[in-house]
């Protein structure tokens, strides 16, 4: 690959390091963890570092890890070089992954088809719904994603230089989505390759031989991982692998696991690119339609004509997401993020499409650029009357959902404002101000609209979301538990058990640095019982031998189940 880069390539390059850099990595600690998936992560990296076992650390007591270590092994590597494990550290990989996930589809467009729309797709990668959001959460997609990404990028490479050599960064990204979640994340980048070569005459054969080399040599690494797993946990390590990965295909697993219809798919990759699908469908009004003419053989030639004739980079764009997303399509387990490796490509071609309005329809993109100036406009005014006191706190009480209007009301209103979240405030502000002053330059039109975009991504991730979702973490019930218990285990009960994928309370059991374990497991003769709901009924019927008396009640419902909980002293009679 050439590697002189121009001087608008290298400009646009730092542009969006500083955008990564201000929108992922800013706020990135300022949300406490507020849903059990992000701790449920970060505890893992947790026990590796109290615990010593990089290979198959035991958490919460008696879980196994559910996917390969790659993740957990990137934040207890960034948390052991910061001092500790925190909501920064843990997200740390995620958002670097983002970050790097930008700068390489900026350098692999810019290449092949121009630094202007490469830079575009980028921005609006970068602030995609989806994409964003798991660039911020301590979860395992956004590293597979850039490790299937980066693959594909790699072996496209190859594939241009006709297989010479070996794609070695393409066989490590492979062998990185290996490990990030299992043999899928390898699959998939190889039979996208190979169906783009084969449609690129190839020869079917030879794709297959290559693929096929390609492919073993990104299992050496991972296969070392389960080998090394398997000695530790044995059996239940090989059930438990069976279950993540063949049973979640067919659909048959032990518990439920986001059993979805195929049009789940299409409505999460709709509503994954807010806001930019809302300027398509704006865009929709606007297009000339043609009525098919001549047969459907005679259509079917002019698609085939025209992927023959299609630019290698556009062609080998198309086929990854094509492909991508329909082999998603067939498991019954469908969830957004597992189309996360889509989203570089379509980018790519929203990204031209804009390019295309701009050139062809200005008024649809200004018409858009004034609906997201409004949201800024509207989301400020709101955030400041309620600053103001201007509105009643009874308007937020009453309904099903009373305590969780009440805690963002609280929240918005009495939580303290910071200088990060002041700038936050202020940034989507000037973006529309700017869009605003450049509406009729076609040059700065699409520059205006993709600042306010970024704006409000800023905006709600070190301003907004902190205020909201910190009043729903369970962070302070693990503080008081911790200020009673300083030391040694706390137990938890629930009366419904699924040992397959077992519930625990897993935002206060980060906080308290992996000291809840589950009560059925241990049955101690005295100590202290995190439980919700109902189940402490349940809980004095199974065990009658116990005597149980209230030691703290939150007043809270767990972010983890949105069930009350409570602190319970127990004692063997």
């Amino acid at each position: 690959m050439n590697f002189n880069l121009s001087e608008k390539t290298t400009r646009y390059s730092l542009l969006l390091v500083a955008a990564c850099i201000v929108s992922l990595f800013l706020a990135l600690g300022e949300s406490l963890f507020n849903t059990r998936g992000e701790p449920r992560e970060a505890v893992v990296a947790l026990t590796m570092l109290t615990d010593g076992n990089w290979v198959l650390p035991i958490n919460n007591g008696v879980d196994m890890p559910y996917k390969p270590p790659f993740f957990h092994w990137l934040i207890a590597v960034v948390s052991y070089l910061w001092g500790g494990i925190n909501e920064f550290t843990s997200r740390f990989p995620s958002a670097l992954s983002l970050t790097l996930l930008v700068l390489s589809g900026f350098r692999f467009y810019a290449r092949r088809r121009g630094a202007d729309v490469a830079l575009l797709a980028a921005f609006i990668t970068l602030t995609s719904f989806e994409v964003h959001r798991a660039g911020v959460a301590c979860r395992v997609d956004m590293v597979l994603t850039l490790m299937m990404v980066a693959a594909l990028y790699s072996l496209y490479g190859w594939v241009e230089r006709g297989f010479k050599g070996l794609p070695w960064l393409g066989i490590l990204s492979l062998s990185g989505a290996f490990l990030s979640k299992g043999p899928v994340g390898a699959a998939l980048p190889c039979l996208a390759i190979a169906v783009f070569a084969w449609i690129r005459q190839c020869g079917f054969w030879r794709v297959l031989g290559k693929m096929f080399l390609v492919g073993l040599l990104s299992c050496v690494i991972p296969l070392i991982w389960y080998v090394a797993a398997y000695e530790q946990g044995g059996q239940r390590f090989l059930d438990l692998v069976y279950e993540e990965n063949v049973l979640r295909l067919l659909g048959k697993m032990s518990y439920a696991s986001h059993i979805n219809p195929v049009s789940y798919n299409f409505m999460t990759v709709i509503t994954g690119f807010l806001p930019y699908t809302l300027l398509v469908l704006m865009s929709l009004f606007v297009l000339r339609y043609r009525k098919p003419a001549g047969t459907v053989s005679a259509w079917w030639h002019r698609v085939k004509e025209g992927v023959r004739t299609m630019d290698d980079a556009r062609l080998f764009s198309l086929v990854s997401l094509v492909v991508i997303f329909v082999f998603y399509c067939i498991p019954k387990s469908k969830r957004s993020v597992y189309l996360l490796p889509v989203y570089p490509f379509i980018a790519y071609f929203l990204a031209e499409y804009i390019i295309y309005l701009r050139d062809r329809h200005t008024r649809v993109l200004r018409s858009y650029g004034y609906v997201i100036g409004g949201l800024v406009l509207l989301s400020s005014i709101l955030f400041i009357v309620l600053r103001a006191g201007l509105v009643p706190e009874t308007l937020f009480s009453g309904g099903r959902h009373s305590g969780s209007n009440h805690d963002l009301f609280v929240g918005l209103c009495e939580t303290p404002l910071t200088v990060l979240g002041t700038v936050a405030f202020v940034v989507p502000c000037a973006g529309a101000v700017f869009f605003y002053c450049n509406r009729h330059n076609p040059v700065r039109l699409i520059p205006g609209i993709i600042s306010m975009v970024f704006g409000l991504f800023f905006a709600l991730d070190a301003h907004y979301l902190p205020m909201i979702l910190n009043s729903k973490s369970d962070k302070p019930m693990a503080e008081q538990i911790a200020r009673l218990v300083p030391e040694g285990k706390v137990y938890s009960y629930r009366a419904e058990v699924c040992y397959a994928n077992r519930m625990h309370p897993f935002t206060i059991n980060f906080y308290l640095n992996n000291r809840v374990v589950p009560f059925d497991e241990f049955k101690p003769a005295e100590g202290y019982l995190i439980t919700g709901g109902d189940d402490i009924e349940i809980f004095r019927e199974r065990f009658p031998e116990y005597r149980v008396t209230e030691a703290i009640d939150f007043n809270h419902k767990s972010c983890d189940d949105r069930r009350m909980t409570k602190l319970y002293r127990f004692e063997k009679l």
